[in-house]
């Protein structure tokens, strides 16, 4: 009986370290969220990735209308993070490392407002950091264009739907999967090798 009660007590401590650990949030559009989500999933101190939709005028966006370019959203994943492992600096760079921000609403084949390179901040020291990020990329010629990429303060989140979610993980074999996302992915795990998740 002891041994069940101190076991709960344990379990119980051990429930609300996790509950109560101070993660944090960071919304991204790098194009088809297909891509940035495969990306995410795989980086150390990552804890969940969402697709969907950001930075609209439409309540409750779906794919097919978002698609039209007429909603105003931008495709992104909502990534939350713990910044003791991975901070948002870090974030920024995988962002800035694995897609174009340097092509307005456009990635590839993918054109349109809703493909737009932009950083949703959720504070103002995100704003300050997405901001830094970009001027030293700038200043280091990481591009032989200008950086485009829109800094926006967060307003909503839309949950792509069911069957965007683990999308690449899912489908693999489909085209564009093999030619677009995974290209992205291989690119990610040669350079920030050293952050990936066990």
């Amino acid at each position: 009986m002891k041994t069940k009660t101190l076991a709960l007590i344990l379990f119980l401590i051990y429930s609300n370290t996790i509950m109560s650990k101070d993660l944090e949030k960071a919304t991204l559009g790098g194009g088809c969220f297909w891509c940035t989500e495969a990306v995410y999933l795989e980086l150390k101190g990552v804890v969940d990735v969402k697709p969907g939709y950001s930075d609209g005028y439409v309540e409750n966006p779906d794919y097919k209308a978002v698609c039209t370019g007429t909603t105003g959203h931008a495709e992104v994943v909502q990534i939350t993070f713990d910044p003791e492992v991975v901070s948002f600096s870090q974030i920024l760079e995988v962002f800035f490392m694995t897609h174009d921000p340097t092509t307005l609403n456009r990635q590839g084949n993918d054109v349109g407002t809703q493909y737009r390179s932009a950083i949703f901040y959720h504070s103002e020291k995100q704003k300050e950091v997405a901001e830094n990020v970009i001027r030293l990329f700038g200043e280091e010629k990481v591009y032989d264009d200008p950086i485009v990429t829109e800094v926006t303060a967060f307003d909503k989140f839309y949950v792509a739907e069911d069957y965007h979610i683990n999308y690449f993980a899912r489908n693999k074999s489909q085209g564009y999967c093999q030619f677009v996302v995974a290209p992205k992915v291989e690119k990610f795990r040669k350079i920030f090798k050293d952050q990936l998740k066990d």
